[in-house]
């Protein structure tokens, strides 16, 4: 292929990439919401997750695309890393590191390792005993069962010590994903200011949301 070719396929790729993160970070945004309902109102709580993980459009549509959106993105990234690591100069290898990047911007593909293990786990954790309750076990729907199911899984100081650091991660990785999306758009672009403090606090104020959940969970108990 030649090199207009591959330049082409790598903006192809940053952007499908990029659409890929704004669907997550919808997805995000609508998940802290629900979880941080827990420690306002378990009622609410309870009401929220049975429309979710009872409405058809959500559980056969909306569902799969995330499966898909997080895989598919994941997968982009890493291609994308090894890509990037590949055209990086020899030279560049033997510098200091710090002198030249970030220290997230060089580690990004293992922070991302460690944000995928956690969406593993969490899957396993919560999702396939959802799965399990209601298709395999054909168990009654039952509205009030959701918040003492999440009110016992906070229950180890484990759990919510592996919770704080996955989500501490997940800051520093949305920080330089914002970070890198700017720098592809230019500095000349005139909302580029708003966007960098957008990205700044959402990247903050989001993960901070779900740790502070995870904490006034376990403290509940």
């Amino acid at each position: 292929m030649s090199k207009s070719g591959l330049f082409r396929l790598t903006i192809g790729r940053k952007i499908a990439m990029a659409l890929s993160a704004l669907f997550l970070m919808i997805f995000l945004l609508q998940h802290l919401t629900i979880n941080f309902s827990a420690v306002v109102s378990p009622d609410t709580f309870n009401e929220l997750s049975h429309f979710m993980g009872t409405n058809p459009v959500i559980q056969f549509f909306a569902q799969p695309i995330l499966i898909f959106a997080v895989v598919f993105h994941f997968v982009m990234g890493f291609i994308l890393e090894i890509r990037n690591r590949k055209a990086r100069p020899i030279n560049y290898a033997k510098n200091n590191g710090a002198a030249n990047s970030t220290w997230m911007s060089r580690n990004m593909i293992y922070s991302g390792l460690v944000i995928l293990a956690f969406l593993v786990l969490h899957f396993i954790d919560f999702w396939l005993p959802e799965m399990n309750y209601k298709y395999i076990e054909m168990n009654a729907a039952d509205p009030n069962r959701y918040y003492e199911e999440l009110l016992h899984k906070f229950a180890h100081p484990a759990r919510v010590i592996a919770y704080v650091v996955a989500f501490i991660l997940l800051a520093l990785h949305l920080l330089h994903g914002f970070g890198s999306a700017f720098q592809s758009m230019g500095q000349n672009n005139k909302y580029i200011d708003s966007l960098k403090k957008f990205g700044v606090f959402y990247s903050i104020v989001v993960p901070l949301g779900f740790i502070i959940t995870a904490i006034a969970l376990y403290l509940q108990h």
